[in-house]
């Protein structure tokens, strides 16, 4: 039997308690709080507010664009939007550079997810937002305009290579989006860009589901958002002009 001494202001003689009573008074847990402590108040994702992702800037269906034209090689095709993927995520994250600051974002991070760099000799590397968004911009910059990765020429062939390449782009730039919602959605709202950031958003997902260019594990974090953004609008409020 435990023993517990009463306040020395009371008048009453020392009081039993039984052990059992003891373990469940300090050893408790809240119910659903896992070691009784108060989970986390998760922070609310204002991208996904209605008012916002019924922005976008066009008014007809972006499988239309991304789907392979008989005509056209499978590759080609597959260079020639990465390409202009790069350039437009590149363009849309210029507009909230700014703001991301090795103070403002000490990691790459999306929601509960954090990003590191690996280099070309597989070392793991956690770095600030704006770092790894110049790692990623250098490097997808380097290999678009590599002539042996890249061809532009008639008649010259795709490494086999390719394919594997196009999707680590694809992974990068998926981060980079990941990371402009979770962290600056609000400044691109106050720019009034957030119908661009959705539609480019919008027509990158389908783009890389048309192909299986990311595995769903990777791109799930952004599962509501995408969610919200393919699912088609009424009609009369598919496009909001800015």
């Amino acid at each position: 039997m435990e023993r517990v001494q009463d306040d020395p202001s009371g008048d009453q003689g020392s009081v039993e308690i039984p052990h059992s009573l003891l373990w469940m008074l300090f050893n408790r847990k809240g119910k659903g709080k896992p070691n009784g402590k108060k989970p986390p108040t998760e922070e609310k994702k204002h991208y996904l507010d209605a008012e916002y992702t019924k922005v976008r800037v066009v008014d007809f269906e972006l499988k239309e664009l991304v789907v392979l034209p008989r005509e056209i090689d499978l590759n080609e095709w597959l260079a020639s939007n990465t390409t202009t993927f790069f350039n437009l995520i590149n363009l849309q994250y210029s507009t909230i550079s700014e703001f991301c600051t090795g103070d403002t974002c000490p990691a790459m991070s999306a929601y509960s997810t954090t990003y590191f760099w690996y280099d070309e000799k597989g070392k793991k590397t956690k770095c600030t937002a704006p770092q790894y968004v110049d790692f990623v911009m250098s490097s997808v910059q380097k290999l678009v305009t590599d002539e042996d990765i890249f061809p532009t020429k008639y008649g010259k062939e795709f490494p086999n290579t390719f394919d594997s390449l196009v999707k680590k782009i694809c992974r990068y730039l998926f981060h980079v989006l990941a990371h402009i919602y979770w962290s600056h959605y609000k400044e691109t709202v106050a720019m009034d860009l957030h119908g661009h950031l959705n539609t480019l958003y919008t027509h990158f997902i389908v783009f890389i589901r048309e192909f299986n260019l990311m595995d769903p594990k990777e791109t799930s974090i952004m599962d509501d958002l995408t969610e919200a953004l393919c699912t088609p609008l009424p009609p009369q409020n598919h496009v909001t002009e800015r």
